[in-house]
């Protein structure tokens, strides 16, 4: 139950980037609206999942998990149905609310139906490989609908997946709590929902207009504000929803940090990524589909084995290594065009996925090891929970790098294309208003081909711009990981703080979720020599 719970929770991920694309030329939708697809799913993830995680704690974690595939089916079954581009946004919000839910409670589930650690370990790696599945597999299921159906057909599998996992469960389940007495905290969640839905929103909107706009210098100013007042209302808790206590450990802040920075990349990786496929190569979704594969089928591959290095190989030289080696993926894409090959992206899409298989899997694992035994659950929800933020901030991000960047750059490619007057002001005109996409579905007679040119080549501008942006930001992640990955000091953030740690752990049991590093989470905490 808990694969397909996983399983369930990941696939809107890749299925949906990957069919950017056609929902963009059906709906007409800009790339800022594109953005909101992705966000809209990451985005209440993000927000809710510590909460999800001690609700289910509180409650009874298969009343989450059950709820949880409610909602990804229902999710699914609004943007089946959607003809807008804000039924989707619906459908996916509602969907990320599901993964918000299953997430925290799989591995729970797994945690209290095999109590021993070592048999424990077997369940937890194939919780993984289906979170790995689902990644890999998502991008070839889109291919395949949106070659022979229409788009919204992505969102079928979902539905019966999720009604059959809640029938089973309902008959197979029993139900688990968390020992002791634990309390939602509600200051602390709205504060970070808030800050969190108000940077993203202020990131996108400020791409698609101006940072200057009053209603995105509004969103940014009440995202730092929020964050401001998540970090009063935390230290100020006496049941925080994160102990940020925890960061005086160099080893967690360095993983918190590289796992908002590695998702910040990959997730807005794909998004952009995807378009060039679209926009760009003019590929079918199967075709994107199979280029995509080549970066999550590697750590889909070498998930095991990297996890067996865990125990071997320090993760201050695993994680800065597997940084350094996404650096020189990224930088290798920099010099691509509009018609390089498929052999030609597959070595540098492989080494890219290469690298994150060394990054995801020790990342969690090392940061419950850095912090003592009793909030080993609490730090790798707090670590899941960046990571999503980081994804949720990925789209937002370098999507607003590249429609900066094409747009600045799309009238001098006009000109050189040998357009001028009235035709380069047409086209300019619909890609500020309408978005990038807009202009391919422009019918300029005899200029189209020139015009497409222009695009293409003001496209491929911002999507460099994107993939230097990224290698700086994994370049830095990578030093950071160098300098703070050492052997942890367990007694900084000691659970003598005036209780409140104490109050935190039994609710953490099953909140490490997110990513197949997080399998170890419950039995590897300490294991290290090295943080």
């Amino acid at each position: 139950m808990a694969c397909v719970g996983v399983f369930v929770a990941y696939l809107p991920v890749t299925t949906v980037s990957a069919s950017l694309p056609a929902i963009q030329r059906a709906l007409n939708a800009s790339t800022s609206q594109l953005s909101w697809v992705s966000d809209a799913f990451v985005l209440p993830m993000a927000a809710l999942i510590l909460t999800a995680g001690v609700f289910g704690d509180v409650h009874g974690r298969k009343k989450v998990f059950q709820a949880g595939l409610a909602l990804s089916g229902l999710g699914a079954l609004v943007a089946l149905c959607a003809h807008s581009i804000e039924v989707v946004w619906a459908g996916q919000a509602l969907a990320g609310l599901g993964s918000a839910a299953l997430l925290p409670t799989t591995l729970a589930l797994i945690s209290h139906a095999v109590p021993d650690p070592r048999e424990r370990g077997k369940f937890i790696g194939l919780w993984a490989t289906s979170l790995s599945a689902a990644l890999a597999l998502g991008p070839v299921i889109a291919g395949v609908v949106v070659d022979h159906f229409a788009w919204r057909w992505i969102y079928l599998l979902p539905i019966p997946a999720s009604l059959l996992a809640m029938a089973f469960a309902a008959r197979s389940l029993t139900d688990s709590r968390a020992p002791g007495s634990r309390r939602l905290d509600w200051p602390g969640q709205i504060t970070a929902a808030l800050a969190i839905t108000a940077l993203v929103y202020g990131i996108i909107e400020g791409g698609a207009t101006s940072f200057t706009d009053v209603k995105v210098m509004l969103a940014l100013s009440i995202g730092v504000v929020g964050a401001v007042t998540f970090v009063l209302v935390e230290r100020a808790s006496t049941g925080p929803m994160l102990d940020l206590t925890l960061f005086r450990s160099p080893a967690f802040t360095a993983t918190t940090l590289i796992a908002m920075i590695s998702f910040l990349g990959l997730i807005g990786f794909f998004f952009a990524l995807s378009l060039y496929f679209g926009m760009v190569q003019q590929l079918s979704t199967l075709d994107a589909a199979w280029r995509l594969l080549m970066v999550s089928m590697v750590p889909l591959v070498l998930g095991a084995p990297v996890g067996k290095l865990v125990h071997r190989v320090s993760p201050r030289l695993l994680i800065p290594g597997g940084l350094l080696v996404v650096t020189a993926g990224l930088l290798s894409l920099t010099n691509i065009g509009a018609d390089t090959s498929f052999g030609s992206l597959a070595w540098r899409l492989a080494l890219l996925g290469l690298g994150m298989a060394f990054v995801i899997t020790p990342m969690t694992a090392t940061a419950v090891s850095s912090v003592p035994f009793q909030q080993a659950g609490m730090a790798a929800a707090g670590n899941n929970a960046f990571r999503q933020v980081g994804g949720a901030l990925g789209p937002a991000v370098l999507g607003a790098l590249l429609s900066t960047r094409a747009l600045d750059a799309l009238p001098g490619h006009l000109t050189d294309a040998g357009l001028t007057g009235r035709t380069v002001h047409q086209v300019t005109t619909v890609a500020d208003h309408d978005g990038l996409g807009a202009v391919g579905g422009l019918d300029l007679g005899a200029d189209t081909p020139r015009v497409l040119g222009a695009l293409s080549q003001s496209f491929l501008d911002g999507l460099h711009l994107c993939l230097i942006v990224s290698a700086v930001l994994t370049l830095l992640a990578a030093v950071v990981g160098a300098l703070l990955l050492r052997r942890p000091q367990h007694s900084a953030p000691s659970a003598g703080a005036g209780g409140r740690h104490a109050a935190s752990v039994p609710g953490q049991t099953g909140t490490g979720t997110g990513t197949p590093g997080d399998a170890g989470a419950p039995s590897l905490a300490g294991s290290h020599p090295e943080g």
